[in-house]
């Protein structure tokens, strides 16, 4: 695992997310997130060994707000979200998937 982002101040929420080549739709789950009204969150993507662009694409971010883990190899989406769960700096952590079914707005 890699986490190559300096220490922040503890946001109130993180927002996690596990990922396995989810090129076709991290970029709007980033988008959905970022539109939202509360700024006081952090989120926090799990990369689980992506072999498609999905790395790129979170090397790429531009919001402090966004943080990437990279896992060295593809453990499944429950390790990867305790791995999350283990890097959140939020008081509180909200789960969401990659495939955005559950908008941020509901």
């Amino acid at each position: 695992m890699s986490d190559p982002d300096p220490p922040a101040p503890a946001p109130t929420i993180t927002v996690l997310m596990a990922v396995h080549n989810g090129a076709a739709t991290v970029r709007e789950a980033i988008d959905s997130i970022l539109a939202q009204t509360w700024s006081d969150f952090e989120f926090l993507i799990v990369d689980d060994a992506s072999t498609d662009d999905t790395p790129a694409i979170l090397r790429a971010r531009a919001d402090p707000r966004v943080r990437a883990l990279s896992l060295s190899r593809n453990f499944g989406k429950e390790a990867a979200l305790s791995a999350g769960l283990d890097h959140a700096r939020g008081d509180a952590v909200v789960p969401i998937d990659v495939d955005m079914q559950d908008p941020p707005e509901v």
